[in-house]
């Protein structure tokens, strides 16, 4: 279902993303409308699947979390097998923040933010016990310069 978006309801969407903790009172004060609409647009949004969820962003480094590993990943394993065995390993665990499949010489690359070096050495430890790969190259992120936590609207 494709859910048609004016600039009200882009509005909205860029003060859920700035911070989704708002009232629907300070949201609809913010994008110049009153409650009610404000809801109803939000709930068709959800409905529509253009709001997949609501969460909050916790600091990584507060947390004990202070490296940030970029995993380059070349398999010579294409078939769905492979793929799902891939896919299973990837979602049970949780370090892993982002994971995207490639177009080009790289097959997939893994956003991965764990303690420290020897945590991620657990985990690739881990990875390649139950998946085949090719080739593996991690990329230490020594400074996060932009954190992409909203869409472009």
């Amino acid at each position: 279902m494709t859910v048609k978006l004016d600039q009200l309801d882009r509005k909205i969407l860029r003060e859920l993303q700035r911070d989704a903790s708002q009232s629907l009172d300070e949201i609809a004060r913010t994008v110049g409308s009153s409650k009610t609409p404000v809801w109803n647009r939000i709930r068709k949004m959800r409905e529509g699947g253009v709001i997949k969820r609501q969460t909050v962003l916790l600091e990584a480094e507060a947390l004990g979390l202070e490296a940030c590993f970029f995993v380059l990943i070349r398999t010579s394993e294409h078939d769905a097998a492979w793929q799902q065995r891939f896919l299973e390993a990837l979602r049970d665990r949780p370090e892993v923040q982002e994971a995207h499949r490639l177009a080009g010489e790289i097959d997939y690359i893994l956003k991965v933010v764990v303690a420290n070096a020897r945590a991620y050495d657990a985990f690739y430890q881990a990875l390649i016990s139950e998946v085949k790969v090719h080739n593996v190259t991690a990329l230490l992120s020594m400074e996060e310069l932009k954190s992409g936590e909203g869409l472009p609207l």
